[in-house]
């Protein structure tokens, strides 16, 4: 039996990770999150320092990189070459810089390999920009998130805050509006809705409201 594929896209700040990890729960299915994987990719070409516009340098990196999901109790962990990464690949210096290692096509190409390696042995919640577009086209479950660009940021500033870094609100708003355009922009992999995804509005709904209408529209089928 082909595992359960329930994907996941919209820009940053949309409620793709929280909603994904509390459907994930709910239907008793492992949580793959794409960003975290370009994301620990990002953080070792950091510490390396390996230029991020060398494409081949940094494809050179990835094949030589492991990097490990593992889902449990206190949430997910992002394993970067045997290394418990997941609170570092979370600040906004890497969060700035992981574009120009997902904009790669010879990156994007391994990435998705991986990715759907894991989708080929369980079943997945996975989220991120392009999953159901280029990642799991076929995937019986697609949904597209998004909220207006105000209550992105605060949420973005929220999280922010409660992690004990100080961000400037209003610059926040403007990195998360340029990222958006590089995401929507770029041409492998772009940030797209598939046409057969559900669209949800989450501006005004809590993360139960949104589990809740996804899970409505599974049950619909």
């Amino acid at each position: 039996m082909t595992p359960q594929i329930i994907t996941i896209d919209g820009p940053a700040g949309a409620g793709k990770s929280t909603v994904a990890k509390r459907l994930a729960g709910k239907l008793n299915l492992f949580y793959l999150d794409t960003g975290a994987m370009y994301r620990a990719l990002t953080l070792k070409a950091m510490r390396a320092g390996v230029d991020l516009e060398d494409e081949q340098a940094v494809l050179d990196m990835a094949q030589q990189t492991h990097i490990d999901l593992e889902n449990g109790n206190a949430g997910v962990r992002v394993l970067l070459d045997g290394e418990d990464v997941s609170a570092e690949i979370r600040t906004v210096e890497v969060t700035n810089k992981t574009f120009y290692v997902a904009r790669i096509p010879s990156v994007r190409g391994t990435m998705v390999r991986w990715q759907r390696e894991i989708g080929g042995r369980k079943g997945v919640v996975v989220e991120g920009r392009d999953v159901g577009t280029v990642v799991f086209p076929g995937a019986g479950n697609k949904f597209y998130l998004d909220a207006k660009i105000e209550e992105r940021s605060r949420r973005r500033f929220e999280e922010l805050r409660e992690k004990g870094e100080d961000v400037d609100r209003s610059r926040l708003s403007a990195e998360l509006t340029e990222r958006d355009q590089k995401d929507l922009t770029r041409s492998v992999g772009p940030l797209k809705k598939a046409d057969d995804a559900v669209f949800i509005d989450t501006t005004h709904l809590t993360v139960d409201g949104v589990v809740e209408e996804i899970l409505k529209h599974i049950k619909s089928k």
